[in-house]
């Protein structure tokens, strides 16, 4: 018998099967030799030997991979549920807009910035401005970075272009 691994020999079902072109009979009978060319669907049931190597496998139908836990058995026809999995989309980080105090941009100004790039009435807005009056920031509201960045630059632009040193930054949340 031929090591495993080796020309002439595979492994078919747990047993060894010869493949031996004719001529190469090697410790075997000629006709075996001849069988395992002529007729390749017959070869395993043919020229089987059991393998010492390799332990028996149990005849059993077809199961899935998770069959052996389920009532029932292999008794039925199995059925398999494929679902797709829908890729989880994550939030977008947040930032606020915050308007810096300063001591010469006059507070009407403040307000007219409020309602014009942060859609606030007069009351929200008034209330903001004083806000950031006296504790010396405030915050005009909270967005994504794109819009964000978007209103602190219109906002810096719009006060550069009535000579006012207003400031506005954003940061996260």
């Amino acid at each position: 018998m031929q090591p495993l691994g080796q020309a002439g020999t595979a492994i078919w079902k747990g047993v060894r099967v010869d493949r031996r072109l004719p001529g190469e009979n090697v410790g075997g009978s000629l006709s075996s030799a001849f069988l395992g060319v002529s007729n390749a669907c017959a070869m395993p049931r043919l020229m089987t030997r059991p393998d010492p190597f390799v332990p028996p496998v149990a005849k059993s139908n077809p199961r899935m991979g998770n069959d052996e836990n389920r009532a029932g058995g292999s008794g039925g026809p199995v059925t398999s549920v494929i679902t797709k999995v829908k890729p989880k989309t994550k939030r977008p980080n947040l930032y606020r807009v915050l308007i810096l105090n300063d001591d010469y941009t006059p507070m009407e100004f403040v307000v007219h910035v409020l309602e014009k790039f942060f859609q606030k009435d007069v009351e929200a807005a008034t209330k903001i401005m004083l806000h950031v009056h006296h504790h010396g920031i405030g915050e005009c509201g909270v967005f994504t970075y794109e819009i964000a960045e978007t209103k602190v630059t219109q906002v810096m632009d719009f006060a550069r272009k009535h000579q006012h040193p207003l400031q506005c930054v954003m940061e996260k949340k």
